[in-house]
């Protein structure tokens, strides 16, 4: 089993900073501005969007590296959908994926599959609806 820590502090005013534990790397949160905050940082929904799609491009990196190609440049654009009635939550995440135009349709249906390998695509599907296109 792998643990991770993740120590989290309240500094006031609807600002939060996370320290990764083992790498000392830090980053803030903030409310935002439809949730009385400022939206001067990333807001905790972000951070779930952002963990989406870094974690795409991780699982993608994996693969690539594995079979000795290149895709230093894909990008994943994610729109953050937020509910409008009930209680604030994630409504839909709308990932936009692009890929280098060098790889060839096998190598990028192969990353394509590789997709749905990605931890937090598993963890979150069940609760929030996901969108995947391809450019």
């Amino acid at each position: 089993m792998t643990m991770t820590t993740i120590s989290c502090c309240y500094k006031g005013n609807l600002r939060c900073e996370a320290l990764h534990t083992p790498s000392g790397d830090r980053l803030s949160t903030d409310a935002p501005i439809d949730h009385e905050g400022k939206g001067e940082a990333f807001s905790p929904t972000d951070l779930v969007a952002t963990a989406l799609g870094t974690c795409v491009l991780t699982v993608m990196g994996i693969t690539a590296r594995r079979k000795g190609w290149r895709i230093e440049g894909a990008a994943v654009d994610v729109e953050k959908i937020m509910t409008s009635e009930g209680q604030r939550s994630i409504q839909a995440l709308k990932l936009r994926i692009s890929m280098p135009p060098e790889l060839s349709d096998e190598q990028v249906k192969l990353l394509q599959r590789v997709v749905d390998t990605c931890p937090v695509k598993r963890n979150l599907e069940e609760g929030i609806a996901m969108e995947f296109s391809w450019s």
